[in-house]
């Protein structure tokens, strides 16, 4: 095939037609999930290495594993259809989303491994793409991809396995935070809402913002120490969703200002015309009983995008006032509210 008829090839590719749900909203609902976990783990509990300081009781953003006094292994995976209908796009995105849980444990990305599954009939110059993309981005997170596995699949699905290492004494967790602690996220929110009901600029900013890695807003984090007090990444279950998370886990409330959300460009008014993707439902559903908001201050549509399922989504952080003044001086952070002593739950006011 010739040079020519590859970039046509490429070039008239929508990846968004091979798939029926891209992109984290292909997770399973949290509900589900959540009781095979708690299965799983119930069952090999009693089993347990010493040296396993994160793993699926209670589970967090990736396991962790320690190796010496002061090297712990960080190991995750991460993987779904195409949201987006660039290969490259779609390679970035998928590689930023999978290095991000080693991220939100407060690691440094070393190595991944691709996870890969294409029709037959796939064009192999979209899967070079896809592939040559995604190691960029690893290569920009501070790692290199190692290998991988590729079989067949009627839908292209990718993702990475990605390895980092972190402290063992300096571990992110989702469990942490404290009454007065200040909420913050290091991305804006809607990008399931944005891409489906965005306009073609609304989509390019989303897809610009779900490529950026979150390197440098866990970097930021780990520069505070002690300040910060619990961390997670905000992707299928949406803000509501891992934000309960993070509540559950602490045992407080977490308030949310609907007037402080930070959303992409597009993701509010498509919520506003009643666009809801597939995840909405089962991230409603997962959170009905945890999660409660002020009908005088708040619609649906800042709800909705509460709800939306993200993709590559930034980290929310539980840090102290002094800790987040400090992260409020960089045009990553936004504060989206704090905690308080109520029962553990999510209000959105």
């Amino acid at each position: 095939m010739s040079d020519k008829v590859a970039v046509s090839a490429v070039s008239s590719l929508k990846l968004t037609e091979w798939t029926s749900c891209g992109g984290c909203a292909a997770k399973w609902g949290a509900n589900l999930l959540k009781d095979l976990v708690d299965e799983l783990a119930s069952g090999t509990r009693s089993r347990i290495d010493p040296a396993l300081l994160v793993g699926l009781a209670p589970f967090d953003d990736a396991a962790v594993y320690q190796v010496s006094s002061d090297v712990a292994l960080v190991s995750t995976t991460d993987f779904f259809p195409p949201l987006v209908d660039d290969p490259r796009d779609f390679g970035a995105i998928a590689a930023a989303n999978a290095c991000s849980d080693v991220f939100a444990m407060g690691g440094r990305v070393v190595m991944a491994i691709n996870i890969a599954a294409f029709p037959e009939h796939f064009p192999r110059e979209a899967i070079t793409e896809i592939f040559a993309a995604a190691a960029e981005v690893v290569v920009e997170a501070g790692g290199s991809v190692a290998g991988g596995h590729t079989i067949r699949n009627p839908e292209p699905i990718f993702g990475l396995a990605v390895q980092g290492v972190v402290h063992p004494q300096k571990i992110f967790r989702k469990g942490g935070a404290v009454t007065g602690d200040v909420a913050l996220i290091s991305k804006p929110l809607g990008t399931g809402l944005a891409l489906t009901g965005g306009s073609a600029s609304d989509k390019a900013e989303v897809i610009g913002g779900m490529r950026r890695l979150n390197r440098d807003a866990s970097e930021q984090l780990q520069r505070l120490g002690a300040a910060v007090h619990a961390v997670t990444d905000v992707t299928g279950y949406g803000l509501a969703g891992h934000g309960w998370e993070m509540a559950q886990r602490s045992g407080v409330q977490l308030v949310l200002r609907s007037a402080k959300l930070r959303a992409y460009a597009g993701a509010l008014e498509a919520a506003r015309r009643g666009v809801r993707t597939g995840g909405d439902a089962r991230n409603r559903a997962y959170v009905a009983e945890h999660f409660s908001f002020d009908a005088t201050t708040t619609d649906d549509a800042s709800v909705a995008l509460c709800m939306d399922p993200q993709t590559s989504g930034g980290l929310l952080a539980a840090v102290t006032g002094e800790g987040a003044e400090t992260l409020l001086q960089s045009e990553t952070w936004c504060r989206v509210g704090e905690f308080s002593s109520s029962p553990a739950s999510v209000h959105l006011c």
